[in-house]
C-alpha cells in the first residue's frame, strides 16, 4: 500500500493575519470580553495568513443562519474538492474513472447527497465507485482518512482508493459567542481542501509505503474538542486541556506502535504532524523529543494557512512529498488527534 498522490487547492480570497484580526474586532464591536484580546491572543497564534471561502465582508453582512452558512460550504466545498482531487489524481497517475473507493471527510458543513456523491458527475468518476463520507473525527481525520483508504486498498491490493478533506471553518463562526474558545478558534482555523489517493500492492507507485497504522481512542475526553449543534450551528469545543492531553498520551502512544513494528524512535527521520496551534506543536515536540526545526514543515504551514481542521496533516504531507522528500528507504511517522479525544498513527517508508 503507498500514498501515491496528494495534492491540494484553496479559495481565492487570502489575507494576511492583521488584516483578519481588524475584521474580527469589527464583527464583534463592543462584544468582546476584554479590550485588546485580539491582539493579545494574535501574538500567541503564530499565524500570518489564511484563507476564507468568502470575501470578509460576507460574514459581516450576509452570513446570517446556519442554512446560509451550510449553502456555501457545499457550494465552495464541491469546487475545492474538486480541485484538490484531481491535482492528488495526477499526481498518482490515477484517472477519475479508476478510483475504486472514495472517503470524503469534513466537519465544517453537511449534506445529503454527500459531497462525494456531488463530485461524481463533476468529476466523471466511476458509477461503481464506493463512498464512504465522514463527518464527527475533525483534525484527526485527515490520518485516519488515509488509514482508511489503506484499510480498502489492502483488501483490493489492485484498486485506488482516495480521501478527499474539506473544511471551510470561516463559516463556523459565531457572532453571538464570544468565548475564548471561540475566539481562540476564529484567530487560528482557515479555509481549504486536501486529497490523497492510496493504491494496492498491485498497483505501480513511488510514494511513501504503508507499512502500519493504529487508532487510538483516550476514554472519557469527549468534551476536550469538538462542536456543540445548535439552530445557530457549530460551537466549538476547545478545552485547555489539549496541549496537556498530547503531552500525556502521544509520545507513549508514538513508541508502543513502533516497538509492535520493531522499530525504535529513533529509527524515524522525518515527522508529518498535524498543525494544530502553537502550543499542540510545541506539546507535540515535548511529548516526542523533537527540535522545532523537526516540526518545520508543521510550522511552515501553521504560518501560511492557520490550522484547517482534517486538511492541514494533507497539507504537512504535500509539502514533505514536494519539498522535503526523505531519501528512499528512510522512515516518517504521520499523525494527528482530534475529537474523541483520539490519535491516529500511520507509519511511512519512502
Amino acid at each position: 500500500m503507498r500514498i501515491a498522490g496528494v495534492g491540494s487547492a484553496f479559495p481565492k480570497y487570502y489575507h494576511k493575519q492583521e488584516v483578519l484580526v481588524g475584521a474580527l474586532k469589527a464583527y464583534w464591536k463592543d462584544k468582546l470580553p476584554q479590550p485588546g484580546i485580539l491582539d493579545r491572543l494574535d501574538e500567541s497564534m503564530k499565524v500570518d495568513s489564511r484563507f476564507t471561502a468568502r470575501p470578509l465582508d460576507f460574514y459581516h453582512n450576509e452570513m446570517r443562519t446556519w442554512g446560509e452558512a451550510n449553502d456555501v460550504w457545499i457550494e465552495v466545498g464541491l469546487e475545492l474538492g474538486e480541485k484538490a482531487l484531481c491535482h492528488a489524481l495526477v499526481s498518482a497517475g490515477v484517472e477519475p474513472r479508476d478510483l475504486s473507493a472514495i472517503f470524503v471527510t469534513s466537519v465544517t458543513g453537511i449534506a445529503a447527497p454527500s459531497l462525494d456523491a456531488r463530485l461524481i458527475n463533476r468529476m466523471g468518476l466511476s458509477p461503481n465507485i464506493k463512498r464512504i463520507p465522514i463527518f464527527g473525527l475533525g483534525c484527526v481525520a485527515g490520518a485516519a482518512g488515509v488509514s482508511r483508504a489503506a484499510d480498502y486498498v489492502r483488501g483490493f491490493p489492485d484498486q485506488a482508493a482516495a480521501l478527499l478533506s474539506i473544511e471551510l471553518c470561516s463559516l463556523t463562526l459565531q457572532r453571538d459567542d464570544v468565548s475564548m474558545a471561540h475566539l481562540i478558534s476564529a484567530m487560528l482555523f482557515g479555509d481549504g481542501a486536501a486529497a490523497a489517493v492510496v493504491v494496492g500492492d498491485e498497483v505501480d507507485s513511488n510514494g511513501p509505503e504503508i507499512l502500519a497504522t493504529k487508532s487510538i481512542f483516550y476514554p472519557n475526553t469527549e468534551r476536550v474538542m469538538g462542536w456543540d449543534i445548535s439552530e445557530k450551528g457549530f460551537h466549538i469545543v476547545l478545552s485547555p486541556e489539549v496541549p496537556d492531553t498530547v503531552v500525556k498520551h502521544l509520545g507513549k502512544d508514538v513508541d508502543e506502535f513502533l516497538t509492535e513494528q520493531r522499530v525504535n524512535r529513533s529509527d524515524i527521520k522525518s515527522w508529518i504532524m498535524h498543525t494544530g496551534g502553537p502550543k499542540v506543536l510545541e506539546a507535540t515536540a515535548t511529548a516526542l523529543d523533537l527540535t522545532e526545526k523537526e516540526l518545520e514543515a508543521s510550522w511552515n504551514c501553521l504560518r501560511k494557512v492557520g490550522n484547517i481542521s482534517s486538511t492541514s496533516v494533507l497539507l504537512v504531507l504535500e509539502d514533505v512529498y514536494r519539498h522535503r522528500r526523505p531519501e528512499p528507504g528512510t522512515l516518517s511517522i504521520l499523525a494527528a488527534m482530534g475529537p474523541g479525544f483520539c490519535s491516529e498513527l500511520l507509519l511511512l517508508r519512502w
